[in-house]
């Protein structure tokens, strides 16, 4: 469960207060760059924007740029709390924005209730934005500020919490549909909800083929029938009916799909009994569901779920609508988002589900695959595949409906749209798949940081594996009370007082009695948590060791040079990092321990750094780098890869390796291919082991703080137990993710 001091230190820490920034997106570190980018120079795109309003899309951010626009009157279930206590909400939708379909976003809070001051700050904004998402805004008053809205604005406007639930829900309903085999002009609908996103639903349905009169709608007086004598508003009205049932529980009986955008346990198991043959269920309050999954599928063994929630199959979640929606409208500089866009919208997330799932995607949810059917009847909101699929569909629509002010070459769009938003993140979730799958025990010899309980407490959230940590008792439980860290489930071990610590003292004198350590200073060892955590190790009371977020790299390094034996064939320990990009993965050794390795053991380190890269699902291809080209400059530096790329083609000739040559060559294929077509790596190399430490450390922390690559690691590399280093500038989710590649490094070590 996530602690209000978590929530709170996440959205204040670093230097800049909030979730978002605003970059540049030219250069300005020149006179010429200043002159050029304001006075004298930026009067030229004014003066061509004034010539050709349409310039606008050309000259200026106008065409990616979202306003997300509140009053927080209607905040995440929060109620009317404000504009300023809403704002953090805004910010978040601004990142889901750029994460998922990279549009930028100015949240905009408006400190009004008079949906006409909220209508007429909107008009008043439509020359800076491309588009407009409505954001927590009450009803009625929302229906009455996106219609008029709609009515005057030239760019497209869009309330997510009516329109976003419903295009989801609908591409779920017409995939459930099909697998009960009922038609959608026959089914009979309940909601129980009758604020926005229920209204919503309830017209996104009619419009895809649900019958008006064969709709119930349950607000929280109960059905909204004839005679109630209720003044119902307008947007309500449509959905009043002549029936005599009165209740949500007499409104079920006999319905073929349920709709909840309500509150909490509203409905029963005796009411999802008395539904018809094969019932659709969709609860979709959040957090907790009208009824819960469990109490559903206990209830009806026939019924097809789906919640807001994702800890259950068929999560309907916004994020599968809105980044892409706009996206696509965006691009096209729609003028509106119209039935028909919402409508393409969700025939493209129903298609999409029964389409073959990537292995990586379903890595990324810790299953081996999904397949279309009852649990799985819509995509996953990390399904890099959506914004194709979704934004095309949208694009193509606004095309064809005329609300399009640019045409657009629609497979040439797709190709664009699959290489926007990038796929490398997803390429860490498969080790985080494949660690839940069998978790380790993973001791952290700093147990008095935050950080690592910070971190320990997410690894048990997200059954990684069993956090042990080492330190006095007391000293952790008040750190854990003191800033709110929920350490429940995490073994906490004092060395000190250990009734093993003994037995590891013996062990660590027997292993280096020869070597400069007596017993009595094994003992006094023993008081060293970081030695204390690696004996733990040796002695098979845990699977894994990471330590070095509060102390000096070689801490942790000696310790586990010391006591952990080498794997057969390793004549020394090598670390790499895996540098995650965008959209790709880079694999770079070594990088912090070996400070001139020899040919041999270069060697070894390309072997071992091409086992490291098939654990996260890389097909390694490996460059041995260096100053030269394939002979080009004959020094003993470039002969020593020369050699050590020879014995790797000797000692694993499966493995894509090539050398020595420079970095540009091992990543422009072009290159290859023009001067080295007699090389045996095709395409652009994943792996790269550097000549010397020099090289390796340097880029590996060029790439971080110029280039701004994620680094995950050091991994080390050699060791027979794992062992891993965590660098001291390591922030929590680092942490999770070394913890991660420790747990699958010790299920290889046991497999070994």
């Amino acid at each position: 469960m996530i602690t209000k001091k978590q929530a709170l230190d996440y959205h204040c820490m670093g230097n800049k207060p909030g979730k978002i920034e605003v970059n540049p997106t030219k250069p300005c570190r020149t006179q010429l760059d200043l002159s050029l980018a304001y006075t004298p120079g930026v009067a030229q795109p004014c003066l061509a924007i004034k010539d050709n309003p349409g310039d606008v899309y050309k000259y200026t951010s106008k065409g990616n740029l979202v306003a997300v626009v509140s009053n927080g009157t209607a905040v995440l279930g929060l109620g009317n709390i404000g504009a300023a206590a809403g704002k953090p909400v805004m910010e978040g939708k601004g990142v889901l924005f750029k994460r998922f379909a990279d549009v930028d976003v100015f949240d905009i809070e408006l400190d009004t209730q008079d949906p006409e001051e909220v209508i007429k700050a909107c008009q008043l904004l439509e020359p800076t934005f491309g588009g407009i998402n409505l954001e927590d805004i009450k009803a009625p008053e929302c229906f009455q500020i996106e219609e008029t809205l709609k009515e005057t604005l030239n760019i497209p406007v869009f309330h997510d919490d009516q329109h976003g639930t419903a295009i989801i829900s609908a591409a779920a309903l017409l995939n459930a549909l099909e697998i009960v085999e009922k038609d959608i002009d026959k089914i009979k609908v309940v909601y129980a909800g009758a604020g926005a996103a229920g209204i919503a639903c309830a017209k996104l349905y009619c419009a895809l083929g649900v019958k008006h009169e064969n709709i119930l709608m349950v607000d929280s007086k109960g059905v909204m029938y004839e005679g109630r004598g209720d003044e119902f508003n307008k947007y309500k009205a449509e959905f009043v009916r002549d029936t005599d049932r009165h209740t949500l529980a007499e409104a079920l009986v006999d319905a073929d799909v349920f709709v909840g955008v309500s509150v909490a346990d509203t409905v029963s198991q005796d009411m999802v009994k008395s539904m018809a043959k094969n019932p659709i269920i969709f609860a979709m309050a959040n957090p907790d569901p009208e009824i819960t999954y469990p109490d559903a599928v206990e209830a009806r063994s026939d019924v097809i779920m789906a919640t807001g929630r994702s800890d259950f199959p068929n999560q309907v979640n916004n994020v599968l609508g809105f980044p892409f929606i706009f996206r696509g409208a965006l691009d096209t500089h729609a003028t509106a988002i119209n039935d028909e866009m919402k409508i393409a919208a969700v025939k493209a997330l129903a298609t999409l589900a029964k389409e073959d799932v990537p292995d990586e995607v379903a890595r990324a949810y810790g299953v081996d695959y999904f397949k279309f059917g009852k649990e799985y009847i819509i995509p996953k909101p990390f399904d890099y595949r959506v914004l194709e699929w979704e934004a095309s569909a949208v694009a193509q629509a606004a095309m064809d409906s005329g609300v399009a002010q640019k045409k657009i070459d629609i497979e040439e769009y797709k190709r664009e749209l699959s290489q926007r938003v990038g796929r490398g993140r997803l390429i860490m979730q498969v080790l985080t798949d494949k660690a839940r799958k069998e978790p380790k025990r993973i001791v952290f010899p700093e147990g008095d940081s935050t950080r690592i309980l910070r971190a320990c407490h997410i690894i048990l959230q997200e059954k990684i594996g069993q956090p042990i940590v080492i330190g006095q008792r007391g000293v952790i439980e008040r750190l854990a009370q003191e800033h709110e860290i929920d350490i429940e489930g995490i073994e906490i071990i004092d060395h000190v007082q250990y009734d093993k610590r003994e037995a590891y003292a013996q062990r660590l004198y027997e292993k280096r009695y020869r070597k400069g350590i007596t017993l009595n200073k094994a003992w006094n060892l023993m008081f060293d948590r970081t030695y204390f955590g690696i004996m733990m190790l040796e002695m098979g009371d845990c699977d894994c060791v990471l330590s070095g977020v509060t102390s000096e790299y070689p801490s942790t390094m000696r310790p586990a040079l010391q006591i952990i034996d080498l794997n057969p064939g390793i004549s020394k320990v090598s670390s790499m990092f895996a540098m995650i990009d965008r959209d790709k993965v880079y694999m770079l050794a070594d990088t912090t321990v070996n400070i001139d390795p020899t040919d041999e053991e270069l060697a070894e380190i390309a072997i071992s750094a091409s086992n490291v890269a098939r654990a996260f699902n890389i097909e390694p291809h490996i460059a041995m780098l260096s100053f030269s080209n394939f002979g080009s400059a004959q020094y003993p530096e470039s002969r020593k890869v020369a050699r050590a790329t020879k014995l790797v083609k000797e000692k694993a000739p499966d493995l894509i390796v090539d050398g020595e040559m420079q970095a540009d060559t091992a990543l422009m294929p072009e290159l290859i291919d023009k001067y080295y077509p007699f090389s045996d790596l095709k395409g652009p190399a994943n792996v790269f082991i550097f000549p010397d430490l020099n090289s390796g450390n340097i880029a590996y922390k060029l790439l971080e703080r110029i280039g701004g690559l994620v680094a995950v690691g050091p991994i080390l590399m050699g060791l027979s137990k794992p062992v891993h280093v965590l660098h001291r500038a390591l922030d929590v989710n680092q942490i999770v993710d070394m913890a991660a590649i420790a747990v699958v490094d010790a299920q290889q070590a046991a497999r070994r």
